[in-house]
């Protein structure tokens, strides 16, 4: 399950292999690490070769410890540690800027790179969003909703992007936005309609649909004050 480590730069290749498990998800956000007998026997490393790897990985904030509970992860990479921290100051309407930059460059790539299974994975989530609005199931459709912009997002096939999107989505979730979405008809079937100007590789006709949806909500935003 573990790699026995070489002798050379052990801290290091502790916490690259740590840092590795929590990317691949084995050790999920908000759940607390095997303790330190059981990953010094699984890494064959000294105590102290484990702690200075674990310090550092708290340092960058992918992993924080409570007295007396253990150490338990905070954070996927350390990208979304430095997005968290700086998203917590940002505003709700900072933060859309933000999305409509990365979602209006997301669509004018997928429209130029999506596959026929980036075309069927979108179909399937905003499918689900329907399904789930129908049904008011508002968590289901949040989550349905996220996946079908991933994909999206995944069809740019720009690693970066892809990364930046991932992380920043990861600390604010837009619940807020979600849920103001799934109670407006209007924006299902934009979904459907930015889904079908990807299809048509229509880049400009998708940043247009970008558009008018990002507007709608900042204006919400503008009128709650967030």
């Amino acid at each position: 399950m573990f790699d026995k480590l070489e002798k050379k730069s052990l801290v290091d290749q502790v916490y690259a292999q740590i840092e590795q498990r929590i990317k691949d998800g084995q050790w999920e956000i908000g759940t607390r690490i095997p303790r330190e007998a059981e990953l010094m026997e699984q890494f064959g490393v000294s105590r102290n070769t484990l702690r200075e790897a674990v310090r550092a990985l708290v340092h960058v904030g992918l992993l924080s410890t409570r007295q007396g509970d253990g150490t338990f992860v905070t954070a996927s990479s350390e990208l979304s540690s430095v997005l968290q921290k700086r998203v917590q100051r940002s505003t709700m309407v900072e933060i859309m800027e933000v999305r409509h930059a990365l979602d209006r460059e997301a669509v004018r790539l997928a429209c130029l790179r999506r596959t026929d299974e980036d075309l069927q994975a979108m179909d399937q989530y905003a499918d689900l969003c329907h399904q789930h609005t129908e049904a008011g199931d508002v968590e289901a459709f949040v989550e349905a909703d996220m996946k079908l912009h991933q994909a999206i997002v995944a069809a740019s096939y720009n690693g970066l992007l892809i990364d930046l999107y991932a992380n920043l989505f990861e600390q604010i979730q837009m619940s807020i936005l979600s849920t103001t979405e799934m109670s407006n008809d209007r924006y299902h079937t934009g979904h459907c309609d930015l889904i079908q100007a990807i299809r048509e590789q229509q880049p400009d006709q998708a940043a247009s649909i970008v558009d008018d949806y990002i507007s709608h909500f900042t204006g919400i935003l503008f009128e709650r004050n967030l």
